[in-house]
Order: structure tokens, then sequence, then C-alpha cells
């Protein structure tokens, strides 16, 4: 681990940090073979500096990953280790890591505000009750139900959403995954920095994401997705370049993309096996091992993970797993092994599946084990997997044009961008890049 503290900054600049969910690096890269039209994306390829590929985390998965590229440490270390929280017995009504209290570690929001800069975000994941972010409008949601938009008030910094739906019209809900809600999103970022001219600044942009999951990676509506999107960040350059003449502009995304055909369901052989018990309605009533799902791969947590005859038995049953076609299991790895991708250390065994297969949500006793699946496209598998290659671009003053950076890994990101801000950022795992 590196002490970036001892590091003298390259520049004291502002930043604009934008993610685009699920933006495969290829999109870019390759826009004009896909039929993409992109041109403010691709204007970071020659005004800037990019990689060709970014190396994530384990998960794959959105929570984990944004708050890698706010941190530069992996999951085992910040502690957002999935999307969901752990619930083996469901009562949580498939809550997510919400709350920035969550992470162990100093964030780019912090280190920006302890360097004296006001710090604005847009519905980044992770940001409830971020205290170093001066103006907050952060992502969550519940049901759906039109009281979402009364918690999001409630949880923004106050004062803030009211005057900017005075002039904007209704935020988008948390929920809202469409790109008629990024554009929203954009809208609101817009005014913001137009009206508080951040020193940092992060925009998150979920639409490419939920398309690729709906209808496949590299589809004609993930297309038309990606393009709208790209019409929102040149919205968002423009808005930072009045507030901030000398601001750095950075895009990154935290996965990329697998095509997906099947859903394993792993909950039904723990439960005949004797691992999670149901009632009658199906209801987990008790267990001593349970899959906590991650999209491509899922994480096996043991209730006693010292109980040698339970880690053998669990071991046991994924062995036999790894042989049943209908299970798609590509890889089964165990505690070392998880630690030494720095992966969630509750975790005693991680299954990792094979291209094509997602796992599914909690299904009870007799269920199929695999079953066509709904979704087209999924992330979470090891970071090892090409198709998980995120994103990362940056431009502006100081920024070397049309450099590459070649393949990177998602932790230099962070410090990076702390580095051009000038700031110290505590806890990042990898030095940032020249």
């Amino acid at each position: 681990m590196v002490a970036l503290t001892a590091l003298a900054p390259v520049s004291a600049a502002p930043v604009l940090l934008i993610s685009i969910d699920g933006l495969r690096p290829g999109d870019v890269l390759d826009a004009e073979a896909r039929g993409l039209k992109i041109a403010t994306l691709r204007r970071f390829l020659v005004e800037g500096s990019s990689a060709t590929s970014v190396v994530g985390v384990l998960p794959t998965v959105t929570y984990p990953s944004h708050t890698t590229l706010l941190t530069g440490a992996s999951p085992a270390k910040h502690g957002i280790v999935s999307n969901t929280t752990f619930d083996p017995m469901q009562v949580n009504q498939g809550g997510w890591f919400w709350y920035a209290s969550d992470i162990n570690v100093p964030t780019l929001w912090d280190a920006a505000r302890k360097g004296g800069m006001t710090v604005a975000n847009i519905h980044w994941p992770v940001s409830v009750g971020a205290n170093a972010i001066t103006w907050n409008l952060p992502q969550i949601w519940r049901t759906g139900h039109a009281d979402d938009a009364k918690l999001v008030a409630a949880l923004a910094t106050p004062g803030l959403l009211a005057p900017l739906e005075a002039k904007l019209g209704k935020y988008a809900p948390g929920i809202d995954e469409s790109i008629d809600g990024d554009e929203t999103r954009g809208r609101f970022a817009v005014q913001l920095i137009g009206d508080k001219r951040p020193g940092f600044a992060t925009v998150y942009l979920t639409a490419l994401d939920h398309t690729q999951h709906e209808t496949g990676p590299g589809s004609a509506e993930s297309h038309a997705v990606l393009e709208r999107i790209d019409a929102v960040v040149a919205k968002l350059i423009v808005a930072e370049r009045a507030a901030h003449p000398d601001a750095v502009i950075a895009v990154v995304s935290d996965h990329g993309f697998e095509a997906t055909t099947t859903e394993v369901n792993l909950f039904a052989p723990f439960i005949d096996a004797g691992l999670i018990t149901v009632d009658d309605a199906g209801k987990v009533k008790s267990w001593t091992a349970m899959p906590w799902n991650s999209g491509g791969s899922i994480a096996i947590i043991l209730a006693q993970p010292n109980d040698a005859a339970l880690r053998d038995k669990v071991a046991k049953l994924l062995a036999i797993l790894k042989t049943d076609s209908d299970a798609h299991i590509a890889d089964v790895i165990e505690a070392p092994a998880i630690a030494a991708m720095r992966g969630n250390r509750q975790a005693s065994f991680y299954v990792n599946l094979g291209p094509g297969a997602l796992s599914g949500g909690f299904k009870g006793k007799g269920a199929l084990l695999a079953s066509p699946a709904k979704t087209k496209g999924m992330h979470g598998y090891f970071p090892a997997a090409p198709a998980m290659r995120s994103t990362f671009m940056m431009m502006g003053p100081g920024i070397a044009r049309g450099r590459s950076y070649g393949e990177i890994d998602m932790r230099v990101i962070a410090p990076t961008l702390a580095r051009i801000m000038g700031v110290s950022l505590i806890g990042a795992e990898k030095p940032p890049l020249p």
C-alpha cells in the first residue's frame, strides 16, 4: 500500500467525475465500427488520456466498484462488498448499501472537503449521509412509491432540492434507471454546477446498465441509450468549463457486461442439503450456510465460519454442483484465494459462474437449479474476465493529449484524481497514474 501523502500534487485543479454505469471500453474505442455516434466521449481519446481497459474488483458490480473508484481501496478494505446487504432472513426488503457510514476508509469527497474544496454529488452510489458533501442529492429508493421522492428530499442537503425543482421540475426518483431519469439528473447536475461551482463533483448515470440488463450488451437499444448519455455528458462538460475553465473532467465506469441466457438458483441445493430451512410459505426459518448473490458470482457465507464440519459439508456440496452442467459453475475459491483477490472477508467460499449464466433471486425447495434467464446481460463475474473490463478517460489542463495508459487497475483512479486536486487520499492501495 502506498501512502499518497508523500506525493506532491501535479496540480490543484477542480475535478468533475462522471460515471456511466456499465460502459464497456470497446464502445468508446471501437465506436465507429460498432455504429455508435458518441462524439463527446470520443473527444477524451484525442484531447485527453485514457485506459484501454480497467481491471475491476471482486465482485464486479456497481456499489463495490463505485466505492473503489472513490477510495482507491478494494472491497475487503472499504467494506462495500456487494450491492445489497447480507440479509439471510429476508427482512431488509432488498436493501442496498446506500449509506456512506458503511465505507471504512476516506473517500475523494472527504479528501476534497478536507483540502478546502466544496463538493457536490448527483446520485452516486453509497452517498446517503456523506457528511463531506456540501451539496448532496444521494441515491436511494425503497418501493418506487411516490413517497420515495420524500425520502430523497429528506436525505438531500437541506434546502437544496426544492429550489432546483422550482427551476427544473421534478427530480428523478431513485428507482428510475431509464434514460429519461439520467437526462433529468443531468439537468440537475448542470444547474447545480452552474449555481454552486463545486471544486469536486460526482455525477452518476445509470441507464446504460439498466438497458444492457434488459436487452443485452451491444443491443440497438443499448446503443441508442449511450448516444443520449453522450449528449448528457456534453452538457456537463459545458457547465463545468463555464464554472471552472481549469477543471479536469473524468469519465469512468464500474464494470463491463456479459450476455446471459441462464439463471442459476443455488438456494435450492442448499435447502436440499439442510443448510437452509424454510417454512411452508417458503420463508427462511434458519440457516447455517447461505448464498449471497452478486450477478455472475456468489459469495457463500457460513453462520459459523470456524466450524470445520460445516465448512467440509459446504465444500463437498459445491464440488458436486461444479460437476453438474446445470449449475454453470466455472470456479469455486475459498478464503485464502478470496483474501488474495481482496474480496468479501465474510465469505468462506466464492462461486464464479460461467459465461452466459447469472445468479437468480431466492427460490425455495423444489426450484429448478437452472432456468431460462429473463435478464439479457449481467456482470459481477470474477474481475479476470475480459468482458468485465471498465472505462477510464480524463481531459483538461495538464492532462496529456492522446495518451493511452493501456490496461490499469481500478484502484489507481481515485489516487490519480486526488493528486490532480492537490489533496491527500489516505487508504488507497495503489499509487496514482503519472
